[in-house]
């Protein structure tokens, strides 16, 4: 499974996402590859699902994969609540 994570500068925020991903779906058994961009790189990347923070989310409304919003970064829990449903159905 890949995932491609995103924030405005393609480097820490969406890498820090990335990471929580990662570790949140090994620790549910799932292994999950991923990216982290910039808004402008994400446009056409090809991967089975998207996760940004609900500002940039909005600008990747058009993309053909899913788009998972989150509010609150930080928040590992709101992270797990989004991101597992999406990693169980694609499995």
């Amino acid at each position: 499974m890949r995932v491609v994570t995103v924030c405005g500068m393609g480097f820490g925020t969406s890498l820090m996402l990335l990471m929580d991903i990662q570790a949140i779906a090994q620790k549910h058994g799932f292994s999950v590859e991923g990216e982290a961009v910039d808004l402008g790189s994400a446009k056409g990347k090809t991967c089975d699902f998207m996760v940004a923070s609900s500002e940039i989310a909005s600008e990747l409304s058009g993309e053909a994969v899913h788009v998972i919003s989150i509010n609150n970064l930080l928040d590992k829990k709101e992270i797990e609540e989004k991101v597992m449903p999406i990693i169980r159905q694609m499995t």
